[in-house]
């Protein structure tokens, strides 16, 4: 059989079979193109989540607490920082730096103080607290140390105080949570009117409009009391403060002086122990004898103070008084305190005291069974009962002070017996 060639040289029975390779090699390349995309698909489906990267800083590490404490009995600041580890050289550069700031007389052992450390647990701060107002911090600025004193604020509070007197002041103030300092502050006001050793009975009534200094919630002092009273059988003792421009005092509501020339007693709140009499019997000689005088029953080195502004006529020791004090007075009048422990510094014959003025201290010193104070007021050269004695008053309310002093003395004493100081009464 005659082959037929095709023009480039090629048979007609060869071009089926190049056909049928074209043709494998196209579907094999479209199959492999749609395995790729299925693959590629898959791939893409079947990654797993990538896993987020947290980057964490690492915080430096923090300082230590404060150390705290009380300064202790009997240590000086330079001892306390020493205690707690605080260098020589630097303990004493703190010092310097707070002595414009700080009267190291009045540190007491109850005072606290806080120190400051860094991370290398060197001393970077120093803070003194004397109480909640009175605090004075040191910082340090590389080797220098500068001390400043705070300013705390404060808000002040007018606030009732009111009860019934059981055993004592003292007693009953502490019963409505008081501190002492009100007690002296309140007796204070009625020193010159009213003996509370010699006069005061249970059942008495007492109440005063009271400033109290806070600092947020806590209380820190007692401000002034603006009015008081108190009832004792039957009569009622008001005193009304007032300042004008001849300075500030104690009123009754009729505008007269609370102070007089004398105060009723030299010393405070003791019991009397002995009354003035002209005839007891003697806890030593024994019989009948006068007792010249009112006692004060006190522990010993109770402080004793003159009742008047005077020249000291003698200091000296008086066979049974033990250790006297005699004041000179206006008006033909002596006062005499016995048996004293001993007197006060620089206490001497012609040494003028004034009232309030701490002289000598009860002691036991004489015909004496034990300490208390022996008092004595001599009027006209004769010995008078202290407990019965008048003295004038003081200057009262000036005529241009009159209307001034009538409205502070209306809103003062209706804030005081509003039913506020009922309800505080109850």
């Amino acid at each position: 059989m005659q082959q037929i060639h095709a023009p480039n040289g090629e048979t007609h029975a060869g071009r089926p079979r190049r056909r049928a390779r074209a043709a494998w090699v196209a579907g094999a390349t479209a199959i492999a193109i749609v395995l790729l995309a299925a693959g590629t698909s898959f791939l893409l489906w079947s990654r797993p989540t990538p896993i987020p990267v947290i980057t964490t800083t690492i915080a430096p590490p923090a300082p230590p607490p404060p150390v705290t404490g009380s300064f202790g009995k009997g240590r000086t600041l330079q001892d306390v920082l020493m205690t707690h580890g605080v260098p020589k050289d630097r303990a004493l550069q703190i010092v310097q730096a707070v002595r414009p700031h700080i009267d190291f007389r009045r540190l007491q052992p109850q005072d606290r103080m806080e120190l400051h450390r860094d991370t290398s647990g060197d001393l970077v701060k120093f803070v003194y607290r004397q109480s909640p107002l009175d605090i004075v911090e040191v910082t340090r600025a590389g080797d220098t140390w500068t001390a400043s004193r705070l300013d705390v604020p404060t808000d002040r509070r007018l606030v009732v105080v009111a009860g019934t007197l059981r055993e004592n002041l003292f007693e009953s103030m502490e019963r409505l949570d008081e501190r002492p300092q009100l007690v002296l502050d309140f007796a204070e006001i009625f020193a010159w009117d009213f003996d509370f050793a010699a006069d005061s009975q249970p059942g008495d009534r007492f109440r005063m409009l009271v400033e109290k200094v806070f600092t947020g919630e806590q209380f820190v002092k007692y401000g002034r009391i603006l009015a008081a009273e108190y009832e004792s059988e039957g009569r009622l003792h008001t005193g009304v403060h007032f300042r004008d421009m001849e300075g500030g005092d104690y009123y009754t509501p009729a505008g007269e002086s609370l102070r007089r020339a004398f105060l009723k007693s030299p010393l405070e709140f003791t019991r009397i122990s002995s009354s003035f009499s002209r005839a007891r019997r003697h806890p030593i000689l024994g019989g009948m004898r006068p007792h010249l005088a009112v006692d004060y029953a006190a522990p010993h080195g109770t402080p004793v103070f003159p009742v008047a502004d005077r020249p000291v006529e003698s200091a000296a020791w008086s066979g049974g008084g033990g250790n006297t004090i005699v004041l000179r007075h206006r008006a033909n009048f002596k006062t005499m305190y016995n048996h004293l422990s001993r007197f006060a510094k620089g206490i001497r014959s012609g040494a003028a005291v004034r009232q309030r003025q701490v002289i000598g201290y009860v002691g036991s010193t004489g015909l004496s069974t034990g300490p208390h104070l022996d008092y004595r007021v001599i009027k006209d050269g004769r010995f008078v009962n202290p407990l019965k004695q008048t003295f004038l008053p003081g200057l009262p309310i000036s005529p241009s002070s009159r209307g001034t002093f009538t409205e502070a003395r209306d809103s003062l004493l209706s804030q005081l017996r509003g039913t506020e100081a009922a309800r505080t009464a109850r």
